[in-house]
């Protein structure tokens, strides 16, 4: 269906397509070691591998985004305003502090994003999560249709799973309202 510049693409069309492109780089020797990134083995981008394992960050200038493992700081995008705040020995930035709950889920979200995997035993602050006992029902029907294996106390999306991984993500997140 057309909606001006942008055509609505069957997601049948789209998961099958980015079949062909995983099967296709693996066979050209390339890794799939987050869901939107591939490499030669051995080439993975460090950088972008920090933020897929929740290492700190620090983005500096205007709309920079940082992380120091419990909270989430985005610096204003203005330029002008950006430039006219540090000229006033002031960083303008929003800070977003994250409970133990967002911080498992994250550790979740982006786990699952590469081929690691995301750890079955989950802790941040107070907060001790297991997946499989929090999920096992679930956990067993992603094992039985094959979305995920389970390898050295690790949840890991197998080809088939990358295709619904946020789903799946937000199938496992914990409560936040809880």
């Amino acid at each position: 269906m057309e909606h001006g510049l942008l055509t609505e693409i069957d997601e049948e069309d789209a998961a099958g397509g980015f079949q062909m492109v995983m099967d296709g780089l693996r066979t050209a020797g390339y890794a799939h070691y987050e869901i939107s990134n591939f490499s030669l083995p051995g080439k993975q981008s460090n950088h972008n591998l920090g933020y897929w394992q929740g290492q700190s960050y620090l983005g500096v200038g205007p709309s920079a985004h940082s992380f120091d493992g419990k909270s989430r700081q985005f610096n204003i995008a203005n330029n002008a305003l950006y430039i006219k705040a540090l000229q006033e020995s002031q960083v303008p930035f929003t800070r977003e502090q994250l409970s133990p709950k967002q911080r498992v889920n994250e550790m979740i979200m982006l786990g699952l994003r590469t081929s690691e995997g995301v750890n079955i035993e989950l802790q941040a602050g107070d907060l001790h999560w297991n997946l499989l006992h929090q999920n096992e029902q679930y956990l067993k029907l992603l094992l039985r249709d094959r979305f995920a294996i389970i390898e050295k106390n690790k949840l890991i999306l197998t080809d088939k799973g990358k295709l619904i991984a946020d789903r799946i993500a937000e199938d496992l997140f914990v409560g936040i309202g809880e």
